[in-house]
Formats: C-alpha cells, structure tokens, sequence
C-alpha cells in the first residue's frame, strides 16, 4: 500500500512537472507572439496611426504636462499636485566646497564640531538646537495624519531640533512628543487660544510659503470631519478659510508689529518670526517684518512642496531657494543684524550638502519638508505600494494613515538627522574648521560662471596664460 501511495504521489508531481512547464512554454509563446505583433506595428504602421507617436509628443510636451492636461480636462477645475513642483530650478549642485590640506590644515579627527543653533538671539527665550536642520511646517488634518505629525515630533526630539506645527489646528499629541515646538500662527481663525500659543518654543507668523505664496483659500468639506471642525473653532457647516492676509493689515503696516508685540507678550519672550515666500520684493518685505521688530525669517524658495497647490503656483512663482538666501543674507548684513536676527531657510534643500551650503551662504538654519516624510516612512513606503502611492501612508485621510508605526518612523526620522549632521561635523572639519558656524563663502567655489555670478564666488577654474 505504501509503495502504491509513493507511486500515486510520483505520478502526481511529474504531471505538476508537467503542466507548469506546460503553462511557461504556453506563456513564453503567447508573449512572444503578442510582443512580435507589437513591433511589428511599431515598424510598419504609419505615424499617424503609430503607438510610437505618444512618445514623439511625450518628449516634446512631457509627460508631466500630457497628464496634467487630461486631469484638467476630466476635473474641469483648477487641480492641485502635492509635493511642490518637478520643474528643474537653480539650485545648490553648482558650488562645491573648498578642501583644507596644505594651505589650511584640516581639523584632526579628534575634534569636536559645534552645531548647535540659537533661533532669536535677542529674544528673551531663545530657541537653541543641537542642529542646523529642523521640520518644517506641514499641517495636521489639512496634510498629515495624527500619527505622521507625533512620528515627526518625537524624532525630532529624538535628535535634539524643533518641529513646526503648520497651519493645521493644535495637537496636544504633537506638543507632548516634541522637545522643541515651533506654532504656526496661521491667517485662519483656529490656534489663537493663548494657552495654546503659551506652549510655543517659537512662534512662526505665517505670511506666505514657497508653493503657494500668500493666496488665500477654501478648506473643502470633505477634507474636515466633524473631530477637526471641534479643534478648528468651526460650527457645523462653517467654512474652513485661510485668509490671504490677516485681517486689518491692508495698509497698515504697524499692525504687524502689533501681532508680534502681542505674540511677545502672550508667550513671555520666546523668538517670534515671519514665514514668507521668497519674491521679487523681498527685501521690501523684509524691511516691514523687520520693523515689526521680529527675531527670524523663515524663507521659502519656489522649489517648495506642499500638500497641494496649483501648477502655476508651483511652477511660475517666486524665487527660488538659492536666490532668496543669497538676497536675504546679504540684507541682513546690509542692516548689520548678523548677530541679532536669525535667518531659516527651506525649499528643495535634500542633503547635508545643501545645508551646509545654506549655512554658508548666510542661514543659521534649514527647514526640511518633503525629504523628513522620506525619512519618516522610510521602508514603511512599502505598506501601501504598489498598489497605492506612498503619501497615502501619512495624508490625514490617506487609505494607509493607520498602518504607520509611530515609534518606528520616529527613529527612522532621528537616525537620518544624526547621520546629516555627522556628515555636516565631517564637512567642517574638511575645511579646517571646527563649528559651522566659522563656514562661509571664502569655503566656497562654483563649477560654472553662471553660478559664481548670482553668489558671488570665485569659479573653481583659473585662466591659463601662455
């Protein structure tokens, strides 16, 4: 009976044998036949009628414009794209830094690097750091998920920096994660209670931002549930509205200096700034918020993201980054404030490279945005492809929020900042120098004179004369 079983159980595999290889020669043929029917057409077909002429006109157009185009023409409305614009803009890949060998010895490896930051230096609670690279803002609710928000916040204290709220209504989860909170005092109605603006570290008045300027805007019912319209002040039905300036401030400009004034007060001294798109007037808005008597700009170039703004906001707007800390920085020592007013700078900034070139262009700290999602998520990306984009693993209502494991994207978010700034610590000493506060321009060359003009450094090359 048993030699019958083994004999039953070897037919059995053989024929399984069988069939398998059966059903892959069966597919190989069918996907032979299927791909020589296809180029085929691609040879003989004529261009009119040919599947090739989508990548003629792709090339052409993009693809980026063909599909933008078709969703403007099934929504018939404006749309909005997430994560800012993939337009290819100025940037910080055409500096590199000067080596320290002979004529300025490198820093020995034993040394230790100084990277601590203080935001507002005459504010009477300064913000201090122990990096130059902080969150930036991005909303609770109007962008992210409860648990994308504490993930940031408590890898954030994990690595010693500060987190920003956003524009989104207060949560009390986020302030308990964070070591450092910086509140976005926003142009809605919500987050003016002073006991929420009292558990501020820094307090950002958000005036404008890279992807989108200062327009004002809608919060569409469908993106506030009940539990948010409670946090937001909202009664039933009410619109949710971000207003493009705050109220009383046309024409007024000393109302500005009320607001800090009042934010001063009410929180007892800690740094108050100003958060503004980066523009062709920027030094005008830089003079009337500095005489509103704030302690930090945060900047933003147009190379910023957001959860979603227009194209053409994204795209045809602004300054971008590299322009705008050159601009500001040069204000700034123009008002000879280089000792007393701190200068943030975000907007495409993806690397410890682009920090530190920040820095020694004039900022005293980075926002990262985009990139700290990227870190966040890390290989939890991998929860909702392929069938869903990996946004769908933060967005407030994505179909994935619940999956996020806070405490492991929280140390995902606190090892990428440490392992940055080593990078930047092993930059410094590089070139010879030991806080990244002695980095500036005289560490900097530029690969083209495009470059070497807008920053005004040398060009890495030399004239050779015969």
């Amino acid at each position: 009976m048993a030699d019958s079983l083994l004999k039953n159980m070897f037919i059995a595999t053989a024929l399984g044998l069988i069939g398998y290889k059966g059903a892959v020669w069966l597919g190989r043929k069918a996907i032979d036949k299927a791909n020589d029917s296809f180029v085929h057409r691609l040879m003989v077909d004529a261009y009119s009628e040919n599947l090739w002429e989508f990548v003629s006109a792709s090339r052409k157009t993009g693809l980026q414009k063909i599909f933008e185009t078709n969703m403007r023409a099934q929504e018939g409305k404006m749309i909005k794209r997430p994560l800012g614009s993939p337009k290819k803009l100025p940037n910080f890949d055409g500096i590199m830094f000067n080596f320290a060998q002979l004529h300025r010895l490198p820093t020995d490896e034993g040394a230790p690097i100084d990277t601590r930051v203080t935001i507002g230096p005459c504010a009477k609670k300064p913000l201090q750091i122990e990096m130059p690279i902080m969150i930036s803002g991005m909303a609770y609710a109007l962008a992210l998920s409860a648990k994308a928000k504490i993930a940031l916040a408590k890898g954030s204290n994990m690595a010693g920096t500060a987190t920003n709220t956003g524009e989104g209504p207060f949560l009390q989860e986020e302030r308990k994660a964070a070591g450092k909170l910086i509140i976005q005092y926003n142009r809605g109605k919500w987050n003016k209670d002073e006991a929420i603006l009292k558990q501020a570290d820094a307090i950002e008045i958000h005036i404008g931002q890279g992807a989108a300027g200062g327009v004002g805007h809608y919060i569409e019912d469908k993106e506030i549930d009940w539990k948010i319209r409670r946090l937001m002040g909202l009664s039933w039905g009410e619109k949710g509205v971000v207003h493009a300036t705050y109220p009383g401030m046309e024409g007024e400009l000393n109302k500005l200096k009320e607001l800090v004034t009042y934010l001063r007060d009410v929180t007892q001294g800690v740094p108050i700034g100003v958060k503004l798109a980066a523009g062709k007037y920027l030094e005008e808005d830089l003079s009337i918020a500095l005489a509103s008597g704030v302690d930090f700009f945060a900047l933003d170039g147009s190379n910023a993201g957001s959860k979603g703004t227009t194209p053409i906001l994204q795209d045809d707007f602004g300054l971008p980054t590299l322009f705008a800390v050159i601009r500001a920085a040069n204000f700034i020592k123009k008002t000879t404030l280089s000792n007393q007013i701190s200068l943030i700078v975000s907007g495409g900034l993806a690397t410890p490279g682009d920090y530190l070139k920040a820095l020694a262009l004039g900022a005293d700290a980075v926002y990262i945005g985009s990139v700290a999602l990227f870190a966040m998520s890390h290989t939890q990306i991998l929860k909702p492809l392929p069938w869903e984009p990996p946004p769908e693993l933060v967005w407030y209502k994505g179909k994935y929020q619940n999956k996020l494991d806070v405490d492991k994207g929280a140390e995902s978010l606190a090892k990428y900042l440490r392992s940055c700034n080593e990078e930047i610590k092993d930059a410094v000493k590089a070139l010879g120098k030991k806080s990244i506060h002695e980095v500036d321009k005289s560490d900097l060359f530029a690969l083209n004179d495009f470059t070497a003009r807008v920053v005004g450094i040398p060009p890495g090359y030399k004239e050779i004369k015969f």
